[in-house]
């Protein structure tokens, strides 16, 4: 759920980061926050792959006959 997060948080901070987009935001780095930007990005992606791998998931599936 979070991959998606972590996708837009690192592509805004790519965007930042190497100037593809010029923004002028008062008192503001724009490299800094690129860097920043893309390491909460990456960071989000990591923890959303560590905490709900979809490969560690059991399924348990109880068949049950009720004919005698």
């Amino acid at each position: 759920m979070y991959i998606g997060l972590g996708i837009i948080l690192l592509v805004v901070g790519l965007v930042l980061a190497l100037d593809v987009v010029t923004v002028d935001i008062k008192y503001v780095n724009d490299d800094a926050l690129g860097t920043i930007l893309i390491i909460a990005g990456a960071l989000a992606i990591v923890l959303s792959l560590m905490i709900a791998p979809p490969w560690r998931r059991e399924r348990t599936i109880h068949h049950y006959d009720d004919r005698v």
